[in-house]
């Protein structure tokens, strides 16, 4: 197995600039980076203390003087992610931390090879280009709360030609700036209204600026006037319910950029842990999980959903953004009622047929009188097989973590034994011979022992071991995308 130095040495420093983008100096960044983060993986959380981090930490900054903004956002993530396993703290999840090594390495390892493109590299700041004049029209709020103390909120927006836009407020605060700022003035080119009403109205944009993302800036000489804004179902957020989930899902990026907003009109099935099931109204149409979309007690998500799951039967429309990193999954931003449905959600009239669960709290009066018109068409328990969580994957989730928990010791010591064997014969069984071939390869990488001249043994190499690591990682990773993208189906 080659290390990610491999293509500068062998065609020249100056070649790798011009060949991938990138100057002479990012790929020694790149390199130096990769070899930390191959030492912390082969150390895991059990071994990763102060010299690890730091190492990481002196890499990163590397990085950033560099020009690798992506790259040094992924170490920081590993960092942060280390000293909170390590710490035990309740909000750290080994998941997460496996995800930002794969990160980490396959940004570092593309990089530090010389073959990537500069836009690999990552942007330190968002560029605005000019957008010209726009009319926008609200669709929902969605609280954002991040874990290094940052809050706000971000009201999505859709425009004529049905291109999505958003206007964001986020500053240091936490949960208590994401809860009051849903109701915050909007600051785009003096606009007179607060978020709550963008939600539910619209703006008329002059000079607009727009980031790639779609973000709207508030630049010197952008104006905005408010406008009045339409129904879900009318003028041009008609096209988001016009379509099957299935085929939104199967239409967007598989990795990479995050999933936009997709909406659907479904019917309640019932309650299955912390989510809601529900079928979409679809002939065919597969069994759907809604997830809150932000699980912290203090925001209404998960309250709005259990009460949305105490009315199987319920027909309404939901708008939310796909998980794609589980099975048939969606996680909703804002509810309506179904137009024409006799036994839907009846909210406020100035709420203009939405409600922003991350701000609006549903009530008894919100929803239908009577419950004999509420007839589930199934039961809960009938939920199906989960094809992510019912496959032979979750043995090599479970090796991949162990490694980042543990360290390469720790995956060393689940090569002996019969569970190699086992975990081989399960995989092979369900079809995933390359994820059986792969994960073989890592136990062995993990496990092996080299010996100098002397016979003494030798330290063995952790780029070697994070090569084979991160080769399991990307396929489980891809696997599981097809997992999922098969479920909405």
């Amino acid at each position: 197995v080659a290390g990610p130095a491999a293509g500068p040495a062998a065609g020249g420093a100056e070649g790798a600039a011009e060949g991938g983008g990138l100057t002479a100096a990012q790929v020694r960044a790149a390199a130096a980076l990769w070899g930390a983060a191959a030492e912390a993986l082969a150390a895991g959380v059990t071994a990763g203390g102060a010299v690890v981090q730091a190492e990481l930490l002196r890499a990163a900054h590397t990085a950033r003087i560099a020009g690798l903004p992506r790259a040094e956002a992924a170490a920081l993530r590993v960092v942060r992610g280390l000293r909170a396993a390590r710490d035990r703290s309740a909000a750290q999840r080994l998941a997460e931390l496996t995800g930002a090594f794969r990160e980490l390495l396959y940004t570092a390892g593309l990089l530090a090879s010389g073959a990537a493109g500069a836009g690999l590299a990552g942007a330190v700041r968002r560029s605005y280009e000019a957008g010209g004049s726009l009319r926008v029209y609200g669709l929902c709020r969605e609280p954002v709360l991040s874990a290094t103390g940052y809050g706000g909120v971000a009201t999505h927006l859709l425009g004529v030609d049905g291109a999505h836009y958003s206007v964001s407020d986020v500053r240091p605060g936490g949960l208590s700036r994401a809860r009051g700022a849903g109701a915050a003035s909007v600051a785009l080119g003096g606009a007179v209204l607060d978020h709550a009403g963008l939600a539910r109205g619209g703006l008329r944009v002059v000079g607009a600026t727009v980031s790639p993302e779609g973000r709207l800036g508030a630049g010197r000489g952008v104006r905005a006037t408010a406008v009045g804004g339409v129904a879900w179902g009318e003028g041009p957020t008609a096209a988001l319910f016009s379509r099957p989930a299935a085929e939104a899902v199967a239409a967007m990026p598989a990795e990479g950029a995050e999933p936009g907003l997709l909406g659907c009109d479904v019917r309640v099935v019932g309650a299955s842990g912390d989510h809601v099931l529900v079928r979409e109204l679809t002939p065919g149409a597969p069994l759907l999980r809604l997830a809150p979309a932000h699980p912290h007690p203090e925001l209404p998500h998960a309250a709005n959903l259990r009460r949305i799951a105490g009315h199987p039967g319920l027909v309404l429309r939901v708008l939310g953004r796909p998980d794609l990193d589980r099975a048939a999954t969606l996680r909703p931003l804002a509810v309506g009622p179904v137009p024409g449905a006799e036994h839907s959600l009846r909210l406020p009239p100035e709420w203009l047929g939405r409600a922003d669960l991350g701000y609006d709290r549903l009530q008894g009066a919100h929803f239908p009188g009577g419950a004999e018109g509420l007839v589930p068409q199934e039961s809960a328990p009938a939920a199906g097989a989960d094809p992510l969580a019912d496959s032979p994957l979750w043995r090599v989730r479970r090796l991949l973590e162990a490694g980042v928990a543990g360290g390469r010791r720790a995956v060393a010591e689940a090569a002996r034994g019969a569970e190699p064997a086992a975990l081989a014969a399960a995989l092979r069984r369900a079809g995933f011979g390359s994820a059986a071939e792969l994960a073989a390869a890592l136990t062995a990488e993990a496990d092996r022992r080299p010996r100098d001249a002397f016979g003494r043994l030798a330290d063995a190499s952790a780029e070697r071991y994070a090569w084979a690591w991160l080769a399991a990682a990307a396929h489980l990773a891809a696997a599981e995308r097809s997992l999922v993208a098969a479920s909405w189906a």
